[in-house]
């Protein structure tokens, strides 16, 4: 039952006033296990091993508790189901009327296993609800039935799939809901998250296997940190960032950060403990190598106020440090007054 005036629900009181229509206790004792209803879901083995009969005799006791328990409900003999089902119903409009098992039980005030299992199977007995079990593509997941059935959520969320996949990068939903044919931003992004190949973070959406919304590693992170800053960051602020976000595990040790952006080709050292990403534009190579590479694209003697300047756009150092660069390596040659060039070696 719900308590007036809120979104909570009695869980624990609903399920037993369940079970307790279910006459036999070995039946009571299946559908409490098997759905995780008191403690951690079981197996059919083990339900069967605990009972003394065979794992096929408890799935044929399942079904038919089930099968007895929503025949009950739709003729409105479990008690407060009905009401129960309001509640859900007026939760699910919030949501985007389709939503993880787990959002609708935070809704309620609870998202531990428990509470979990216990919406779930509710949700499961309710007429106007529609339940997604979850498997390797889908998390378990409650819509409403006038919207939605199970059918129709999994085509709108291949659809939105394939659409995300297609644009190749995170965005936000609103920028796939056209060509998903999706008009509600709450819908869709209700339906993205009962889809185990699709994640979120910051705003945006895109395929689980992309690091900017579902960075798996310390590295992952780094990139999602420098991503959005947009521009180079010194390894500490990287850090300090990290802490600071809304990523799952954040606990990190600014020697941890500096070593993993030394490890990872993504990231480019620009300056002393100045990185930016690779992707941008940056090469490796020390303040000799990079006025190297920009004598060698020049093809001529370059001033060293045009040398300096070109350099800065790569690397984020001092113009005193170009300068000692060009003045005590050997490989660059001064040809006129504060004019350089690349010292080439003499042809034979």
């Amino acid at each position: 039952m719900a308590d007036a005036g809120t979104n909570n629900l009695n869980t624990e009181q609903l399920i037993n006033d369940t079970l307790a229509t279910i006459e036999r206790e070995r039946e009571r004792e299946i559908v409490s296990r098997r759905f995780g209803l008191f403690d951690r879901k079981e197996t059919l083995e083990q339900i069967g091993e605990l009972l003394g009969i065979t794992r096929e005799r408890v799935r044929q006791l399942e079904k038919a508790v089930v099968t007895r328990l929503k025949v009950a409900a739709e003729q409105g003999n479990l008690p407060h189901i009905s009401e129960a089902e309001r509640t859900f119903i007026d939760t699910l409009h919030g949501l985007g009327e389709v939503a993880r098992v787990s959002n609708l039980a935070k809704a309620f005030g609870d998202d531990s296993k428990l509470e979990q299992a216990r919406v779930a199977f509710l949700a499961r007995l309710c007429p106007e609800l529609a339940v997604i079990d979850e498997d390797d593509h889908y998390y378990a997941a409650v819509a409403v039935r006038a919207v939605y059935d199970e059918k129709s959520i999994k085509r709108s969320v291949e659809k939105l799939i394939d659409v995300i996949k297609k644009q190749g990068e995170p965005k936000a939903i609103e920028d796939f809901m056209a060509s998903a044919s999706l008009k509600d931003a709450a819908q869709a992004a209700a339906l993205a998250s009962t889809s185990k190949q699709l994640a979120t973070l910051n705003g945006r959406w895109g395929l689980v296997k992309w690091p900017m919304v579902n960075p798996k590693n310390i590295r992952d992170k780094i990139y999602v940190i420098l991503k959005e800053h947009g521009k180079h960051m010194h390894f500490s602020e990287i850090a300090d960032a990290i802490k600071a976000s809304d990523f799952k595990r954040k606990d990190v040790t600014t020697q941890a950060i500096h070593n993993e952006l030394i490890k990872d080709k993504r990231f480019v050292l620009i300056g002393r403990g100045i990185y930016a990403l690779k992707e941008w534009g940056y090469k490796k190579g020390t303040v000799a190598d990079i006025i190297s590479e920009v004598l060698k694209e020049a093809g001529q003697p370059l001033h060293r106020d045009e040398i300096v300047k070109r350099v800065l756009k790569s690397r984020f150092v001092k113009e005193t440090t170009i300068l000692l660069n060009l003045q005590g390596k050997s490989q660059f040659k001064r040809v006129a007054k504060a004019t350089y060039a690349l010292d080439e070696p003499a042809a034979e």
